[in-house]
């Protein structure tokens, strides 16, 4: 014998025709013309291929069968509340695992510690975290948010601006006293540069000073890739480095780095969250993002 697909919403109608004791009622207590409300509890028994109430012109009352269909549909609607009560909890409070990817320094520098804290009010999440300085699509990389600087990877992504920050030549105390202090643009190209990326071959900064936009071709002993790296190289006085104030402030403020040639810098280096969709975006993520983005306009304030 074939089954007819039963329509849950006929279900909890049929509960409320008993719990009322008529049609009217149920009706009246759901907003419903009592057409509609005899109608769909019709369409329920062609469904089952039963009778489950006796309609007489005083009175309903259940069947035989109706009886023990309201029992068992009573305790499936409990259960499904309880269900739908647990999941709503659950999206109430932060809890899962989140995947999150960053570059090297600020994952070292700023993310840690944002997360220690995060993780200390929202206990039932877990983190994992990748840090890399290589471009990272979410999507491919199956994470939940990226932190990164940049033209975005992928168009039906979204980003969430979380601040900006200067580029500025920066160098350490050991450097300049060994090499002297640049006075003005033109010595660059007397010193030893740290250069960002795979070579040192034909390496140009274009920065911004009191005339505008200058190209300013540097000459350096060492290249490297990731911006931890590039800090660290500068700390170690191997040269003046190209560094956002974002993620070497703290140095800066206790002399292990100086600035130099300070009318000449790179604006607008964007720092963004970047996620795949809002649609159905968890409580924990978007808390997490959310909580670091405070954060972030914590530090740049």
């Amino acid at each position: 014998m074939t089954t007819m697909p039963i329509d849950l919403n006929h279900i909890v109608l049929f509960a409320k025709v008993v719990e009322t004791g008529s049609f009217t009622a149920a009706a009246r207590a759901l907003g419903r013309p009592k057409a509609t409300v005899s109608r769909q509890i019709a369409q329920l028994e062609n469904s089952l291929g039963a009778r489950l109430l006796h309609r007489t012109t005083r009175k309903l009352e259940l069947t035989g069968t109706g009886r023990s269909y309201y029992d068992e549909a009573c305790r499936g609607l409990a259960l499904l509340g309880a269900a739908q009560e647990q999941i709503a909890a659950a999206q109430a409070e932060p809890s899962g695992t989140l995947r999150v990817t960053a570059p090297v320094s600020f994952g070292t520098r700023r993310l840690l510690p944002w997360i220690g804290a995060f993780l200390l009010r929202f206990d039932k999440v877990r983190i994992e975290l990748k840090l890399t300085d290589a471009p990272v699509d979410p999507i491919e990389a199956r994470a939940d948010v990226s932190f990164r600087t940049g033209r975005l990877p992928n168009s039906s992504l979204i980003a969430r601006k979380l601040g900006s920050t200067r580029l500025v030549l920066l160098a350490s105390p050991d450097y300049l006293q060994r090499r002297g202090v640049p006075r003005r643009i033109e010595d660059m190209k007397h010193h030893d540069c740290i250069v960002f990326g795979p070579s040192l071959d034909a390496e140009v900064w274009r920065l911004r000073g009191p005339k505008g936009w200058l190209d300013v071709p540097v000459t350096g002993r060492i290249a490297v890739e990731g911006s931890h790296a590039e800090v660290q190289a500068a700390l170690a006085g191997l040269g003046i480095a190209l560094l956002p104030l974002a993620l070497t402030g703290e140095y800066v403020a206790i002399g292990r780095l100086h600035q130099v040639l300070k009318h000449y810098g790179v604006d607008g280096g964007v720092l963004n969250a970047v996620y795949a969709s809002n649609r159905h975006m968890s409580v924990a993520l978007r808390a997490f993002i959310d909580f670091v983005a405070e954060r972030s306009l914590e530090a740049d304030g």
